[in-house]
Formats: C-alpha cells, structure tokens, sequence
C-alpha cells in the first residue's frame, strides 16, 4: 500500500507517533510519503520505502499570515498524482484532516483522473481538547472529522471527549499509541554505568520528566515534587526538552535552592539511555490523551507518577506499574515516590510491571491495526 502521512514535525507526541508508525509501516514493506513542512524529528535514518515531500511556502505582501493549509493540500494533491497514493493519513486534525479533505475534492472533481484517494484522521489531544474548542476552529474541526473517511483516537477517553465536546455522529476507532520495545529496554552496560554515575555520582534516585514545556504539563508541579522528596531521600532530577515554561522552571529551581541537583537536558535523542539510568518517570500533566514519554519509560522498566488525567489511568496501572493521583497533589506524588525507592522488593516488582505493560502497546500489535484499519477504508464502497 501507498500511504501519504502528514504531521507536525516536531518534538511533542503527535509528530513522534506520526513518525514511527510511517517507520514501522516501511519495515512491513508499505510505501510511506510523509508530507509536511520539515523534516519530523525521528526521520533520521534511511529507508527505501521512505519518502519526503516538503510543503514549499512562499511570502507574498498580500498575504499577511502564510497560507499552510492551502499549500498543504496543494502538496498533497501533487504527491497522490504522481505516486498513486492509495489512503493520506492526517495526524492532528488542525489543519490537516482539513487539508486532507481538500485535496480529497480537488482529486474527486478532475473528470479526467480516475484515481480516487481516502483519508484518515487520527485526533492526538489537544487538536480536540484545546485548539479545536476555540470558537474560530470549531466548526471547521467538526466538520473535517465528519467528512473523514476513517477517524482514530489513541485513547477510549480521547474518542469519547470528541464525540461528546464536539457531537460527532462517527464511529471513531480507538487505537492506541505504541513503542517499540526491542528499542526501548533498560540498558545496563558499562556505558549506561558510566553515564549513571556521571548522573548521580553517590548513587542517588534518579527522577526524570520528558515533555515539550507546555503550561498543560506542569513541569514546576515535577520540580516541586522532587523538591518534596530530596526531604527525605538524596536525589536528582532530569528535565529533557524545552518549551514556553522552561525560563520559569528554571527560575523555580533557582529560588528552591536545589540547581545543584537539577539538569535542564534540553531536547534529546538519546532517550533510552536517559531511562536506563532513571528510577521513577513524573507526568503530573493538567491535560493527556495518552502520555506516550510514560510509555517509552515503561517499556524500559521505569515505574511512572502521573496526574489522574484523560489516557493516562489506561496506561499506567495504580500501585501496579506505579501510582496515580489528582492533578497538582505535589504532597501525595511525593509521598508516593519515596515509599516506592524505600521498598526494594516493590520497587522491582513495579518496574518488572511495567515492562510487562508497556509489551501489551508493543509495535508489532498495534501497527497491524493501522493497516487493517487503512484495509478497510481503502475497500470500503464509494
């Protein structure tokens, strides 16, 4: 099959599982075609089957804000043509499933072209529970996922905010994110030793948060925690990525006092190793459809803290693969920490539960899902 992906290139969830699901549809033998405005993050390796169509944007002093959207379908009607693409896959319904849309008429309406091409929608979180809520969006989000041929959600509590905030008469099909778990396992060499005692050089507990820095993932509620627990424990802190609310963390680890124990990673690729050296994965987020980075921790055996938000209680089980609590509970989420890293016996079992979950969102199950979805789509009459 020929499979056009469209996504936003960049470090949030969105864009990463965009990318690794065009990866492991390449890996199946599929022709992939991501067409967007840069290069997504995780395209950094070769592959045959993989192609990269960049949306061209040209400044023109009648237009005061850049028309993305229109190009974009523009892109799309292009690459279809000449590859022959049989199904576009938009990631993040604004604007690309309403991109998708238009260029879905624009193919319809060439009398003198027989193709035909479908689309799919996949809805990530804030696409519906933010962006498209704003009254300017909404009509055009509702309408694009309406006109869909197939729509997606990556959590059961994702798909039913959608058909509830947005009254949606359409089936939306829940599939879940996925990690690639022969990828994302706890190293333990003498490099990952070195590097851990780099980390915490008198075998400290080592707390980690992964996030685009966004006010909807309560970075500072993460350094208030750790705050929280270096009261009862010797610990350090890994931040990795960056964002809006980076400035302000690091101004709040400066007024705690506790710079000493904090890195600011910025944004990192090497992430594996960052969790082989960690102890305990912190998402207090205010807002999450799924929490993909606490999966990837999972899978390397990185028992999670997390807010009781939207996707996150179906991933990680509470006192099973770590613990949940309500959003902005700092005092709970620490005391949480410290009893888990003060219970060796626990603690192990937590972690061996979570590679064992994190193995029921492997690749090798939910990417079939995706090509049976597109099956269907593709086959389903006019």
């Amino acid at each position: 099959m020929k499979i056009g992906i469209t996504c936003y290139p960049t470090y949030g969830g969105s864009g990463v599982v965009a990318t690794e699901l065009g990866k492991a549809l390449a890996k199946r033998g599929h022709e992939i075609h991501f067409i967007t405005y840069a290069m997504p993050t995780r395209l950094s390796t070769f592959m045959d089957n993989i192609f990269y169509h960049e949306v061209e944007m040209n400044n023109y002093p009648l237009f005061e804000f850049p028309l993305y959207s229109i190009a974009l379908a523009s892109k799309m009607v292009e690459v279809t043509r000449f590859h022959g693409l049989d199904i576009l896959h938009a990631h993040y319904a604004i604007p690309h499933a309403t991109s998708a849309f238009l260029a879905r008429e624009i193919l319809k309406s060439e009398t003198h072209n027989s193709m035909s091409i479908r689309f799919v929608t996949t809805l990530h979180g804030t696409d519906i529970t933010l962006t498209g809520l704003e009254p300017s969006f909404l009509p055009t989000m509702k309408f694009s996922i309406e006109k869909a041929d197939g729509v997606t959600a990556v959590s059961k509590f994702l798909a039913d905010k959608t058909n509830t905030q947005y009254k949606i008469e359409k089936h939306i099909e829940v599939i879940p994110n996925f990690v690639d778990i022969d990828k994302f396992k706890r190293e333990n060499d003498e490099k990952t030793q070195c590097f851990k005692k780099n980390i915490a050089p008198n075998d400290e507990k080592v707390f980690i948060h992964i996030s685009n820095f966004r006010a909807l993932k309560r970075v500072q509620d993460v350094i208030k925690i750790f705050y929280e627990v270096r009261k009862k424990l010797e610990a350090k802190l890994l931040l990795v990525g960056d964002g809006p609310d980076r400035s302000d963390c690091e101004q709040l680890v400066r007024e705690l006092e506790i710079s000493e124990h904090v890195r600011f990673m910025g944004k990192q690729d090497a992430l594996v190793e960052l969790l082989s050296v960690s102890d305990i994965f912190m998402i207090p987020s205010q807002s999450e459809s799924f929490g993909l980075s606490a999966l990837e921790a999972m899978s390397c055996g990185v028992p999670v803290i997390s807010s009781s938000v939207g996707g996150l209680p179906e991933l990680n089980l509470h006192n099973e693969t770590g613990y949940i609590a309500e959003i902005g509970d700092v005092d709970r989420m620490a005391k949480y920490a410290v009893d888990l890293l003060s219970d060796k016996k626990k603690y192990e079992l937590f972690s061996k539960n979570a590679r064992k979950r994190a193995e029921d969102f492997s690749e090798d199950k939910i990417v079939p899902k995706y090509e049976k979805f597109y099956e269907q789509i593709v086959n389903a009459p006019e």
